[in-house]
């Protein structure tokens, strides 16, 4: 193959090695399993560079994905739920599994079934957001639920990029249209017709 990934044919070695030097390239073996072996004539330091940056840039693209914990009661108030419930919400959208667990004390420990309800219930209202991974189980004086997002952690930091970069772009666009406003407002003579008109 060419510098270019061009098809230059069956070649004897010593005519790939010359046409090598006369292009003052390497010549570089990239499919040495293959009859006949496939050779490419390129400059060998650029590529190791090439594919060392690849690798960087694919190391930081991959997320790794956490498991979040959000401890609930089993008398949970109404108002406290729907506050975790949001954080649950935010970690799933954010691509992290969650671990829901609820605490119980005392004579609650005998009421297993509310606990699991209420993690099947919290399951349901965020089928949306994700899966359930491991459904409820009892370890000790905690019953748990294991959450998974629906999307990949990276998808979910993609995501997060693209809607805060739109934020920016729409503040940008609102200060220079209120900087446009006061510009028209100074050069106009100050205050505006209307309140002129009112005022006498």
């Amino acid at each position: 193959m060419g510098p270019n990934g061009e098809q230059v044919g069956i070649v004897r070695i010593e005519d790939a090695t010359r046409l090598a030097q006369e292009a003052d390239l390497d010549l570089v073996e990239v499919a040495p399993n293959s009859r006949p072996p496939v050779v490419k004539l390129m400059d060998y330091g650029k590529f190791r560079y090439e594919e060392a940056v690849k690798a960087r840039e694919a190391r930081r693209n991959q997320a790794n994905t956490e498991v979040k914990e959000m401890r609930f009661r089993l008398k949970i108030d109404e108002h406290d739920y729907e506050t975790k419930k949001g954080h649950v919400i935010r970690f799933l959208k954010g691509g992290d599994k969650v671990k829901v667990t609820i605490m119980f004390r005392g004579r609650e420990q005998s009421r297993p079934e509310m606990g699991r309800r209420l993690l099947l219930k919290l399951a349901d209202e965020l089928q949306e957001y994700g899966i359930v991974e491991n459904m409820p189980s009892q370890e000790g004086r905690n019953m748990s639920l294991v959450l998974g997002p629906l999307k990949k952690k990276a998808e979910a930091k993609e995501e997060q990029r693209k809607a805060r970069e739109e934020r920016r772009a729409a503040g940008k666009a609102e200060r220079a249209e209120r900087a446009a406003a006061q510009t028209a407002k100074q050069t106009s003579g100050g205050e505006p017709a209307s309140d002129e008109a009112e005022s006498e």
